[in-house]
C-alpha cells in the first residue's frame, strides 16, 4: 500500500519536472505561447509539486509504521 504513494509520488516529481522544463522553454523562446501560457504552466508547475510533496509526505509517514 506504502509503496503506491511512492510511486505515485515519482510520478508528481515526473510531472513537476515536465511542466517545469515546457516553462522554461517558452520562457527562453518568448513569443505567443509564453505570453498565453506562462502563469498556466506556473501554476500547474505548483500544483504538481504540492500533490508530489504531499504524496512522498504520506509515503514516509506509512513507512515509519506510525
Amino acid at each position: 500500500m506504502d509503496l503506491s504513494f511512492y510511486i505515485l509520488g515519482l510520478l508528481g516529481v515526473t510531472a513537476t519536472a515536465i511542466v517545469l522544463v515546457i516553462g522554461l522553454g517558452s520562457f527562453g523562446k518568448g513569443g505567443a505561447f509564453h505570453r498565453k501560457h506562462s502563469n498556466t504552466l506556473m501554476r500547474l508547475r505548483l500544483l504538481f509539486q504540492f500533490i508530489a510533496v504531499v504524496l512522498l509526505l504520506i509515503f514516509m509517514y506509512l513507512r515509519q509504521g506510525a
